[in-house]
């Protein structure tokens, strides 16, 4: 069951982007996000809860049409880490991709054949902050 987190605090919090992002299902403008060329190893993590989401090992640079210009994954952290849910927003049928424990909105699960598994998980960054390895 995700946790509950009020508005006026999560305002106070995030940015305005990062706010619009995880509870209004917002998206970023592509290219522009904090985390897409980042190579550093660690832990993305959830801004809203801190849940861990995705390893570094599994960031790939996409090269699928419409889906470049945000941080690529090909795995999720753990099996606790996102939940997948039925999105027909906009007309569109997609995969939405959650925080498991607090039910932020992340991105969009796509099929893709250029990632290492055949999975790819487009995130926005304003959805993430990232946890270095020490």
């Amino acid at each position: 069951m995700a946790q509950q987190f009020s508005d006026e605090n999560l305002k106070n919090r995030l940015t305005s982007e990062q706010y619009h992002v995880l509870r209004e299902k917002g998206t970023e403008v592509p290219g522009t996000g904090k985390l897409l060329y980042n190579t550093e190893n660690g832990m993305y993590v959830c801004p809203v809860c801190g849940n861990e989401l995705f390893a570094s090992s599994t960031k790939f640079e996409s090269t699928m049409p419409g889906l470049v210009g945000w941080p690529s994954f090909c795995d999720a952290a753990n099996s606790n880490a996102i939940e997948l849910k039925e999105d027909n927003s906009n007309g569109v049928h997609r995969t939405e991709v959650v925080c498991k424990t607090c039910g932020s909105h992340l991105g969009h699960l796509f099929d893709d054949a250029g990632s290492p598994n055949g999975k790819h998980y487009c995130i926005n960054s304003a959805a993430l902050e990232f946890k270095k390895q020490a």
